[in-house]
């Protein structure tokens, strides 16, 4: 992933004639907008599009949604089970277009049309640790399984031509998150992903690695029926430039991509251990404590801040398995720090306090990780960091441009303009990733079970890798 981008003046050009028709009522937008509905073809998958709680979720659904909006009519997402079924929705006119994380490719080309790339991806090829890292296709000592109908598919495809000896199986019964979790329990030898994918699900399964990715990466864009004329795709430009001048782009970048980081195998390795022999000890108290806050957020700080150890202790004297200060402590109620419970309760309210202490500016989707900030340094350092972002003209309510000014406060020629002076927001900025890297990852491995479209994650299903 690198950024959620649009080519909207190039394309824009090109897609102005649908506007300009005299029978411009007859439109694919007007038929949208008369029949007061904008159908969305997806996939089930924790960045397209799941069900959490009854509540729709996902990067393409909260595009999708606001792309409705913009044509004022009610949004229906219609999922498909595989890519075959997607297309075939989009074939048959069931839907008007396809948001599913698809890959602007030469075959797709020839009989779709493309909206503007939301962001690119490299596609990767993945193998198992501990066994021979292949540099090339030539080098692949094994079985290659990849997505039937994906653009992995057609890459295949095309460079049979140039190594005909080349075996590999496409599959109609998966997805590609259980490709690479066939790869981590031994199953299959190789698959070929996406690089967001890769980055998320190694969190999961942190035995299987990156042999190599294909030289050039491939726009992520929306996808309309060539059929069709260019009045949806017009419409569609218009609205991601008002979605990128209003920093909407960029927060739903920071949400969902904003958090991955290098992946760290060993750290990973010792998370998903401490997830199995220590949290199920701890989550009746995290789950009784938590109040309006999903319990694994507070484990996931709990986590970062101790590892779950109860007398836990740093340097700079917090305690306890969520480091609370004696000043927090007293504050909320905590007599012994060191008292799981104790400190649970009084780690979760604290936080909770934060997130109602922040300014009202500041979008709901984000202030958790505004909390985060300031359960690390302090609010008043947070909302310095907040001064320095709207000091450089960028904006104090928006995560990805907070965190990226808290290392000012390092600095004397900028903390010397704040009003609580110097703290370590290097420090704060890593904290709060690692977090969002824990709580993706419990939330993965306790998934309520009125979740829909997402793998079945439960802890008794990790792989059996004796290195684990």
């Amino acid at each position: 992933m690198r950024t959620l981008a649009t080519t909207a003046l190039l394309l824009g050009l090109l897609s102005l004639s649908g506007c300009d028709s005299p029978n411009a009522v007859t439109t694919q937008q007007h038929h949208i907008q008369t029949r007061g509905e904008l159908r969305v073809g997806t996939l089930y998958h924790p960045l397209y599009y799941f069900l959490r709680n009854d509540r729709q979720e996902g990067l393409d659904y909260e595009l999708a949604q606001g792309f409705a909006d913009y044509l004022g009519v009610e949004l229906t997402m219609v999922p498909a089970y595989n890519l075959d079924e997607l297309f075939a929705l989009l074939d048959a006119g069931q839907v008007d277009m396809l948001a599913a994380g698809l890959t602007d490719t030469p075959l797709r080309r020839q009989h779709y049309r493309f909206g503007p790339s939301l962001y690119e991806v490299a596609q990767t090829l993945v193998y198992r640790k501990g066994e021979p890292r292949p540099r090339d296709l030539q080098q692949l000592d094994g079985e290659l399984r990849v997505l039937a109908g994906s653009s992995q598919a057609e890459w295949l495809q095309r460079m049979a031509q140039k190594l005909p000896d080349l075996n590999w199986e496409p599959r109609k019964d998966t997805d590609a998150e259980d490709l690479l979790r066939q790869v981590a329990e031994g199953r299959t030898d190789y698959t070929l992903v996406e690089d967001t994918l890769l980055a998320r699900t190694q969190r999961y399964y942190p035995n299987v690695d990156a042999a190599f990715s294909l030289p050039s990466s491939q726009p992520v864009s929306w996808v309309m029926d060539r059929r069709d004329d260019d009045s949806l795709l017009a419409a569609m430009l218009g609205y991601f430039a008002a979605q990128r001048e209003s920093g909407a782009l960029a927060r739903l970048n920071e949400k969902y991509f904003g958090h991955i980081q290098d992946f760290d195998y060993v750290d990973t390795r010792t998370f998903l251990r401490r997830a199995e022999d220590l949290l199920p000890r701890y989550r009746p108290l995290f789950e009784r404590h938590a109040g309006g806050l999903d319990w694994r957020l507070v484990a996931a700080v709990s986590y970062q801040e101790s590892h779950w150890e109860p007398d836990a202790q740093s340097y700079t004297g917090v305690r306890g398995m969520m480091m609370l200060t004696e000043d927090t402590a007293r504050q909320m109620g905590v007599d012994d720090r060191l008292d799981p419970e104790q400190s649970i309760r009084g780690g979760a309210g604290y936080l909770a306090s934060l997130i109602e202490r922040l300014p009202d500016s500041i979008p709901d989707g984000e202030r958790v990780w505004f909390a985060l900030a300031s359960y690390n340094i302090g609010l008043g350092h947070l909302l310095d960091a907040r001064r320095l972002t709207r000091l450089r003209g960028q904006d104090p309510d928006a995560w990805a441009q907070v965190k990226e000014n808290l290392p000012l406060l390092h600095q004397p020629r900028w903390h010397n303009k704040t009003r609580y002076g110097y703290a370590r927001g290097r420090e704060a900025q890593k904290f709060v990733n690692n977090i969002r890297q824990y709580y993706q990852s419990l939330q993965w491995l306790y998934k309520p079970s009125t979740d829909t479209g997402l793998a079945t994650a439960q802890l008794e299903t990790q792989p059996t890798d004796p290195t684990y």
